[in-house]
């Protein structure tokens, strides 16, 4: 089931049908338990329109007052590579002890006014020289604090700035465009398997500059471990999404440039293609 969102209405396709109501707000449709179930309930009653397909095509990012969270150092690729970059800084312990950790590490990373859909344009900071892509799952966790759904996030990233200092972290992570979210909401009945892969590209005109993958069964942390320490104290009234971490990095001599296309798929999710611009 994929929940999608337009600028004045809540789209749910299931089964190859597409579903709207006049009636469905985004923040109370979505903040439920056992999301996908009551979603099946909401549609017994209603008629199929293939209209909608019109509508799919002006989609925006799924989020309406929820906060993004993410996740750090939860894949070794990512554990290494921000050692390397902070080793100069003195602060490269501080991520192989996160890592290791039985706390983990979460950050704010954005709000919904600063967050980008699919088909927008990301940024780069203009007082930064290294900066590159996070390919990551993102949880739905709703107020009661129960996963009910996965999108596809995008946590952009500035290395030098973070690697210049650890406690410059909120800077390198978070700012206008730095997060992608997309194309949807996608509510399965069952959680998503530890077998589903995350893949990247990078395109440069027509050249792809970088491709990866990875499965999330390499992650280190549960994704129940990661939504437990988001709320343990803090409320959300909306729910709250929160990205897992990357382990796709790319190697320390690429960076993004102005004019770039980045396509992050997983699956059973879809895909998400930002341009990168200033």
């Amino acid at each position: 089931m994929h929940i999608f969102k337009t600028n004045d209405k809540v789209i749910v396709k299931y089964a190859g049908l597409l579903y709207s109501s006049p009636d469905w707000d985004w923040d109370s449709f979505i903040n439920r338990e056992a999301l996908h179930r009551e979603v099946l309930n909401d549609i017994q009653s209603i008629t199929t329109d293939p209209l909608l397909a019109n509508d799919l095509e002006n989609i925006i990012a799924p989020i309406g007052n929820q906060e993004i969270w993410a996740s750090g150092v939860t894949y070794m690729r990512s554990k290494d590579a921000r050692m390397e970059e902070s080793k100069d800084a003195g602060g490269g312990d501080f991520y192989a002890r996160v890592y290791s950790a039985k706390r983990p590490e979460l950050f704010f990373k954005s709000s919904a006014y600063r967050a980008v859909g699919p088909g927008g344009t990301v940024r780069i900071r203009k007082d930064s020289e290294w900066n590159v892509p996070e390919p990551e799952l993102v949880l739905f966790i709703c107020s009661a604090g129960t996963i009910e759904g996965y999108m596809i996030g995008n946590d952009m990233s500035s290395r030098d700035i973070e690697g210049e200092n650890p406690l410059y972290l909120p800077q390198a992570k978070s700012y206008d465009g730095a997060a992608a979210v997309g194309p949807c909401l996608y509510a399965p009945a069952e959680p998503i398997s530890p077998d589903t892969e995350i893949q990247i590209e990078i395109w440069r005109g027509d050249v792809k500059v970088f491709a990866d993958a990875i499965l999330i069964s390499r992650m280190k942390r549960t994704h129940q471990e990661l939504a437990h320490y988001l709320f343990m104290e803090m409320s959300f009234p909306t729910g709250a999404y929160l990205m897992t971490g990357t382990g796709i990095v790319p190697p320390d001599s690429f960076t993004l440039s102005y004019g770039d296309v980045i396509n992050i798929t997983i699956g059973s999710i879809g895909t998400l293609t930002s341009g990168v611009g200033k």
